[in-house]
C-alpha cells in the first residue's frame, strides 16, 4: 500500500508539472495564421488578447493572416489568399479573402485534454471552407499531440460517413457549395458530408526550437485535379524558431512535394513596444512651506500656471481663484491618459498657488468642451505623492462631477497659437483589389488647424500627389449611386487636391449634453453640412447621440466643385443620417449600434465591437446590414471589416496623443457607406469621463 501510494503521489506530481510546462508552452501559429500545428488547428489559444500576423505559403498558394484573440478561449482570423493559376496552369491568379473562428470548448487539465471547436473559411467564397473538432495534450513537458475530426475541405483525405449523420440524416449529404457574391455564412455547409480524422504531433527541442509532424485531412482536390499542386503524401513535416515571443519563423516540408515558409509577427497589445517613460519626467509636487506664489496678483498666477502647464503640453484655458479653492480649465494636448495630464496639471498648481488654496477644481476639455469636473486637495497631493500605490489612493479621495455647460473661456495671458500647421509625406494604402492586392498612392500632405476659438476650428488637409497606382482599380458592380465604389477616381485629375476643409463648432446646450456642427469639404468625396447631438451623462456607461448631414458628392479632381453625373441631370446630394446607442463594458469591450439611413439612400444598421486596452490599443469589428439586396450589394453582399486603433505612444515611449487607425475590409462599396467626417462626438468626449479616467488613472502620478 504504502508502494502504491509513493507512486500514485509521483504520478500526480508529473502530470501536475506537465501541464505547467505545456501552459508555459505556448500554442504555434499555422500557415492559415491560426493557434495550430503545420496547416491543421490544434484545441490551444494563444494568450488573451495576443495579435498575429502571418505571412506564409508554398509555390502556388500564400497566405496574409491577422489574427486576434478575442477572449481567453475565442480567436478570429481574416486571411487573405493568393490562389495562383486558379483555374489551371498558365491561368490567372486569383485573390480571396476568408475568415475563421477558433473556440476552445475545455482547457487541458493534468488527464483531460484541451477541446476546441472552429470554423474555416465561414465567411468568404469558400475555397478553404471546414469545420473541425480537434483534442490536444501535452505527453511531456517536451512532447504534446493532437487529434481532429474535420468536415468539409478537412474531410477529403481519408473521409468516411459523417459521424453525425446518426443525428440528423441531412448532415450526411454535403451541399455543392454556392457562394454567390460572397460574404454571407454557409450554414447549408457546416459539419456536412464526409468527415476525416487529422493528427500531428509537436516536440520542442528547446526553448526556441519546435519540430512539428501531422497527418492532413486535406487533400486538396480542386488544385490536384487542376494540375497545380501535387500531393504524394497527407505527411507534413514543420521546423519553428521562436528565439523571442515576438517573431516565429517557420519552414515546412509539405505533402512530399512542397516547401512551405511562414513567418509570424506576434504583438500583445497589453505590453508596450517601447520602454515606457520617455517623456520628461513630471516635476514634484511643492510643498506649500516652499511656494513662491504667496502675495501674487490673480493675473500673475494666471501667467505663471499657463507657462508651467505650456511646458508640460497642455493648453489653460482659464483660471480662477476664489477663497482656498481654485477652478481651472485646459486642454490636455500631449498626453493620450487624460488621468496623466490631470496628473501634471496638479503638480504644477503646487508651485504656482499661494499657500491658502487647498482644493483643486480641475476641467478638462476636449474640442472647447468641458467634459468633467475632478476635485483634488492639495494636501492629499503632498502626503500622497511617494505613497505605495498613491494613484488609488487619490482616485478615492478625489471627487469626479458632472461638467459646467458654459464653453466661455478667461484669456489667459500665455498660450499656444492659435494656428498650427506641418507637412509630411504620405502614402495611401487601397487594399483586396482583384487584380492587385495592394494599391496606392505616395506624396507630400499638409495639415492646417486654427482655432478661432477653443470650441470653434477651421481645419483641412491638402495632398499632392506624387506617384499612384489606383487609377485601373477594379471597380465592383452595383446599381446603387458609386458613393464609395469609385473612391479611386478621386484625385486622379490632378496632382494637388484637398481631402477636406471644414469649419468644426462645438457646443454643450444642457447637462450630459454635447454638440456638433460641421461645415465644408467634409472628406474627399462629399461636402455640406454635420450636426450632431450627444446625450452622455459623465459617469454613465450608455451614451446616446444622433446624427443629420446634408452632403453634395464633390468633384474627382478634388477642387471646390461638385461632381455633375449626367444620368441625375446635376449633382447627387442626399440627407443622411443615424440615431447612435454607445455602451462600455466593464470587461474592455465597447458596443455600438447605428440605425438610420446611408450615402446611398438605403437605410439600415451598423454594429460594432471593439476590444480597447488601457495603453490605446483597440481592436474591433464592424458589420453593416441595409435594405440593398446582396445581388445589388455586389461582392461581399453587405459591408463589413476589422478595425485597428495603434496609438503612436506604445511604439515609440513618448508622450502623444497621435494614432494610427486600420480598417481591414473589402473593397470600397456603396451600400451602407456612412460619412467619413472628422470630430464625431462619442470618441471626442469620453476619455474625460469616468469610465475611462478610472481605467487609466494609474498615470496620475507619471
Amino acid at each position: 500500500m504504502k508502494r502504491s501510494f509513493r507512486i500514485s503521489i509521483l504520478a500526480c506530481c508529473l502530470f501536475d508539472a506537465t501541464a505547467a510546462a505545456a501552459k508555459d508552452w505556448r500554442s504555434g501559429y499555422t500557415l492559415y495564421g491560426t493557434p495550430g500545428l503545420i496547416e491543421l488547428p490544434s484545441a490551444f489559444v494563444r494568450p488573451d488578447a495576443e495579435i498575429g500576423v502571418t505571412l506564409g505559403g508554398f509555390e502556388n498558394q500564400q497566405r496574409a493572416s491577422f489574427n486576434f484573440q478575442v477572449t481567453p478561449r475565442l480567436s478570429g482570423t481574416f486571411r487573405y489568399s493568393r490562389f495562383a493559376e486558379f483555374s489551371g496552369p498558365d491561368t490567372d491568379d486569383l485573390y480571396d479573402r476568408s475568415f475563421d473562428f477558433h473556440y476552445q470548448l475545455l482547457t487541458e487539465g493534468s488527464l483531460r485534454p484541451a477541446v476546441a471547436i472552429g470554423l474555416r473559411d465561414f465567411l468568404g467564397t469558400g475555397l478553404y471552407t471546414g469545420e473541425y473538432l480537434v483534442a490536444s495534450k501535452a505527453l511531456s513537458p517536451r512532447l504534446r499531440a493532437t487529434v481532429g475530426l474535420g468536415w468539409g475541405r478537412l474531410g477529403t483525405e481519408g473521409g468516411f460517413d459523417n459521424p453525425l449523420g446518426v443525428f440528423d440524416e441531412t448532415l450526411n449529404e454535403r451541399p455543392p457549395l454556392d457562394f454567390g457574391d460572397g460574404g454571407t455564412p454557409a450554414f447549408d455547409q457546416f459539419f456536412r458530408g464526409d468527415a476525416a480524422f487529422f493528427g500531428g504531433a509537436e516536440w520542442r527541442i528547446s526553448d526556441s526550437l519546435t519540430a512539428t509532424a501531422e497527418y492532413s485531412s486535406d487533400a486538396y482536390v480542386r488544385e490536384a485535379a487542376l494540375g497545380v499542386v501535387e500531393r504524394e503524401t497527407p505527411f507534413n513535416f514543420g521546423l519553428s524558431y521562436a528565439p523571442r515571443r515576438d517573431y516565429i519563423l517557420s519552414a515546412y516540408a509539405l505533402g512530399g512535394s512542397e516547401l512551405g515558409l511562414s513567418a509570424t509577427i506576434v504583438i500583445d497589445p497589453k505590453d508596450r513596444a517601447a520602454r515606457s517613460g520617455l517623456e520628461p519626467a513630471p516635476q514634484p509636487v511643492v510643498l506649500r512651506g516652499r511656494s513662491s506664489a504667496n502675495g501674487l496678483a490673480e493675473d500673475t498666477l494666471r501667467r505663471a500656471t499657463a507657462t508651467g502647464l505650456l511646458e508640460e503640453g497642455v493648453v489653460l484655458q482659464s483660471l480662477d481663484v476664489a477663497g482656498r479653492t481654485v477652478r481651472v480649465r485646459f486642454e490636455n494636448e500631449r498626453y493620450r491618459a487624460d488621468a496623466q495630464a490631470l496628473g501634471r496639471v496638479a503638480r504644477v498648481l503646487t508651485k504656482t498657488m499661494p499657500s491658502s488654496v487647498e482644493v483643486f477644481v480641475l476641467e478638462p476639455t476636449r474640442a472647447g468642451l468641458p467634459l468633467s469636473i475632478v476635485s483634488i486637495r492639495r494636501s492629499d497631493m503632498e502626503t500622497l505623492e511617494n505613497r505605495p500605490n498613491a494613484a488609488a489612493q487619490i482616485y478615492e479621495r478625489a471627487a469626479i462631477s458632472e461638467a459646467r455647460t458654459d464653453v466661455s473661456a478667461v484669456e489667459v495671458g500665455v498660450q499656444a497659437s492659435a494656428l498650427e500647421w506641418g507637412l509630411s509625406p504620405y502614402y495611401a494604402v487601397q487594399l483586396f483589389d482583384g487584380s492587385n492586392p495592394l494599391r496606392g498612392e505616395y506624396g507630400l500632405q499638409a495639415d492646417l488647424r486654427y482655432a478661432l476659438r477653443p470650441n470653434l476650428t477651421l481645419q483641412g488637409t491638402a495632398r499632392y500627389r506624387i506617384s499612384e497606382n489606383r487609377s485601373d482599380a477594379r471597380v465592383s458592380d452595383s446599381t446603387l449611386q458609386p458613393v464609395r465604389r469609385n473612391v479611386a477616381l478621386y484625385g486622379e485629375a490632378g496632382e494637388i487636391g484637398i481631402e477636406d476643409l471644414a469649419l468644426h463648432w462645438y457646443e454643450r446646450p444642457g447637462r450630459a449634453l454635447y454638440s456638433r456642427v460641421s461645415l465644408g469639404y467634409l472628406e474627399k468625396m462629399f461636402a455640406g453640412a454635420s450636426t450632431e447631438l450627444l446625450w452622455k451623462p459623465v459617469d454613465s456607461r450608455v451614451a446616446l447621440g444622433a446624427e443629420l448631414n446634408y452632403v453634395v458628392q464633390r468633384d474627382y479632381d478634388l477642387g471646390f466643385g461638385a461632381q455633375d453625373f449626367p444620368e441625375l441631370d446635376g449633382v447627387y446630394d442626399v440627407v443622411t443620417g443615424h440615431a447612435s446607442v454607445y455602451y462600455d463594458f466593464e470587461n474592455d469591450f465597447h458596443g455600438r449600434i447605428d440605425v438610420g439611413r446611408y450615402l446611398a439612400g438605403d437605410w439600415g444598421a451598423t454594429f460594432a465591437l471593439d476590444r480597447e486596452f488601457a495603453n490605446g490599443w483597440r481592436v474591433g469589428a464592424y458589420a453593416t446590414l441595409t435594405d440593398v439586396p446582396f445581388e445589388n450589394f455586389g461582392e461581399g453582399s453587405f459591408d463589413k471589416g476589422i478595425q485597428l486603433t495603434i496609438p503612436l505612444d506604445w511604439a515609440i515611449g513618448n508622450a502623444t496623443r497621435d494614432r494610427t487607425d486600420v480598417s481591414l475590409s473589402s473593397l470600397s462599396r456603396d451600400g451602407g457607406a456612412r460619412l467619413n467626417v472628422d470630430g464625431r462626438l462619442y470618441e471626442t468626449v469620453r476619455g474625460g469621463h469616468v469610465v475611462a479616467l478610472q481605467e487609466s488613472w494609474g498615470r496620475f502620478w507619471r
